[in-house]
């Protein structure tokens, strides 16, 4: 676990431990290793990454282990998000996206694919408990 200071997302940083965290990735049936960093309200910085199935359907994505990672340290909300694949920004598919919105808020900011966007721009109408 590492820490960011300051206001301003260290996106460096970020991609660092996204890197690294996509090194550890179990992708036997794809070759795609993915990595997720992200940046917690109280400035943890966390990782995740790609843990793939042979029915697919069970694949966890690296958005969904770094979730684990947020939980298993404490919970929080997130800040900032950064995905690789392959050594390349990759956005967050749509189930990604929606669980990232459970554990951050409208404005949390996401860069997959080299931009950085608020997590409302890429999941519009997004599903949470005021809607159910």
């Amino acid at each position: 676990m590492t820490t960011s200071t300051g206001n301003e997302p260290n996106w460096n940083a970020l991609r660092t431990l996204a890197l690294a965290a996509a090194d550890h990735a179990y992708a036997p049936y794809s070759d795609f290793h993915v990595g997720a960093a992200a940046l917690v309200d109280d400035g943890r910085m966390i990782s995740g990454c790609n843990v793939e199935n042979a029915s697919f359907g069970l694949t966890q994505c690296a958005e969904n282990t770094l979730i684990g990672a947020l939980a298993m340290s404490g919970g929080g909300k997130l800040v900032a998000v950064l995905t690789v694949g392959n050594g390349a920004p990759v956005m967050p598919c749509g189930r990604c996206r929606q669980l990232l919105w459970e554990h951050g808020l409208p404005e949390t900011l996401i860069d997959g694919d080299g931009t950085v966007r608020r997590l409302d721009e890429i999941l519009p109408g997004a599903f949470d408990a005021t809607k159910m």
